[in-house]
């Protein structure tokens, strides 16, 4: 009777670990929501979800992107509540247009991980913020890769630059100061003169590709300008086009853009598939989630750059060049600055203390 006892209790216990098991042991399903693009759009969503699946399928994780019906908060929250209800505990939102819908979600699905891409949750004011525990956001120092490209396109022998940004949200803001602030650090460092008015630094309203976007790249080029960094989506596509009219080139942004056009010489980038990546790891992997936080990604993640191999465009700027610039980003021998202000004070230092303060001044 003991023995039997016995045999039932370890029967028990045996039952009970197996139970424990099953209960803290996680299913892991990875959905990336795409924002008004398509999965394709090489861009944030190509990019992103480039991450996702090369992780999930390293790792045999389940996985898929869905695409809700419109780019609106109350899309994005019925998108969510979807693939929720479907089982998915993992969802990756590539950019700010999910900031308001993220702000919510993440209180109605605490058990749910959310892993938002170049935004903070918030209310919709911009002045109410709130990151929970259940989710991470990732910025990028979009200023650093603006900067390489700046100072690449002078090196490279670029004289007369532009910069068209979609609209002035942070992170174009801070694309166009890197590349102000590289452009004429590198024409001081190499004894050089360039040409960047106020006028051809201009916020377009959107990030579309229409034609009058198409007709104002036209009028700069058309005026002497050689290179634009189009910071600006899918009006990027816009300025292309008008380059392809001329001898005009185009800095591309977010991915490596230079399958779009032969007109693209480089491209500004954020390294969204290795940071989502880097996520999706701490997360799964090493069981280290960082939520409740915000993360800034810059060089020393490896989170921003310009692309090498067939990509690299430029003739005189070389590889090694570029390599040695990036190297002392990622050291911080070399600190690119991140406001106007701060701008201001690099370019005095830095640069030679050129008179541009109307340039300077339409940063935003």
């Amino acid at each position: 009777m003991k023995r039997l006892f016995v045999l039932l209790l370890v029967a028990t216990v045996g039952l009970f670990l197996v139970a424990c098991d099953e209960v803290t042991e996680t299913e892991w399903k990875i959905v990336m929501l795409t924002d008004v693009g398509t999965i394709t759009d090489k861009s944030f969503n190509q990019g992103t979800y480039e991450g996702v699946k090369a992780f999930a399928e390293e790792n045999d994780i389940e996985h898929m992107y869905f695409r809700p019906n419109a780019g609106t908060k109350a899309d994005y929250l019925e998108a969510i509540d979807l693939v929720v209800e479907n089982g998915f505990n993992v969802v990756v939102t590539p950019g700010f247009l999910f900031e308001t819908a993220i702000y919510e979600a993440q209180t109605k699905y605490p058990d749910v991980y959310f892993i938002l891409i170049d935004g903070e949750p918030q209310l919709g004011d911009y002045t109410t913020y709130e990151t929970k525990e259940n989710t991470v956001n990732i910025l990028f120092q979009e200023e650093q890769s603006g900067f390489l490209a700046g100072y690449a396109a002078v090196a490279d022998g670029y004289e007369n630059l532009g910069f068209m940004g979609g609209m002035s949200v942070p992170a174009v803001v801070r694309f166009g100061l890197g590349y102000i602030a590289g452009a004429y650090y590198a024409a001081e460092v190499l004894d050089k003169t360039i040409t960047f008015e106020a006028s051809r630094y201009e916020y377009l309203g959107d990030f579309d590709n229409k034609p009058e976007h198409t007709t104002l790249a036209n009028s700069w080029y058309a005026a002497g300008v050689e290179v634009i960094f189009a910071a600006a989506g899918g009006a990027g596509n816009a300025v292309m086009k008008a380059a392809e009219d001329s001898t005009a080139k185009v800095i591309g942004v977010d991915v490596d853009q230079v399958d779009e056009s032969l007109t693209v010489i480089s491209s500004a980038m954020k390294q969204l598939a290795v940071a989502v990546q880097q996520e999706l790891k701490a997360l799964i992997i090493d069981d280290a989630f960082n939520g409740g936080q915000t993360l800034v990604k810059g060089a020393a993640e490896d989170a921003v750059g310009l692309p090498l191999g067939d990509s690299f465009k430029f003739t005189v700027f070389t590889i090694a060049e570029y390599e040695t610039l990036l190297e002392s980003i990622k050291d911080g021998s070399l600190v690119v600055p991140t406001t106007k202000d701060e701008l201001i004070t690099f370019l005095a230092s830095n640069a030679g203390d050129p008179s541009i303060t109307a340039l300077v001044n339409k940063v935003a």
